[in-house]
């Protein structure tokens, strides 16, 4: 008899990762048994700067976390080619991202995927600290500027 894994996929630009990342993995990580990570390309990244570092190196980094068991980069044109490729079960998106759930659902449903759409909530523990990318290069900014 064949065991199924319930399959996860978590994307993002994962550029400075800081906790806010590594709570959206890990929640992710809960919802399954194998979590892939899709690690945007910048020619995807259009709702916001592009990231500051190169996509391999943001894909080695995710890759390292322990929530991780696999992570790829983003196709260079449809984000939903990897989506494809994997079939997963559950799709999530972190709490500040600004992916529609329902509009995603929509493409799958065109593309014939089935599988839940899930938002990761807040990092909790985010009382004093720097949990997003934007705030990091802030203050970085404001340091040394």
């Amino acid at each position: 008899m064949t065991e199924s894994r319930r399959i996860v996929v978590a994307q993002g630009t994962f550029d400075i990762l800081h906790p806010g990342h590594v709570h959206y993995l890990e929640e992710s990580a809960k919802l399954g048994d194998h979590l892939e990570v899709i690690v945007a390309r910048r020619t995807n990244v259009d709702h916001k700067r592009p990231p500051i570092l190169p996509a391999v190196q943001r894909r080695k980094m995710v890759a390292a976390l322990t929530a991780v068991d696999h992570a790829r980069l983003g196709h260079p044109s449809d984000i939903f080619v990897p989506i494809e490729e994997i079939d997963p079960d559950v799709i999530t998106l972190g709490f500040d991202q600004h992916h529609d759930p329902s509009a995603i659902k929509s493409e799958l449903d065109h593309r014939g995927i089935e599988c839940e759409v899930e938002r990761i909530g807040p990092y909790e523990d985010a009382h004093d600290g720097l949990f997003s990318t934007r705030e990091i290069i802030e203050a970085i900014l404001e340091r040394y500027d």
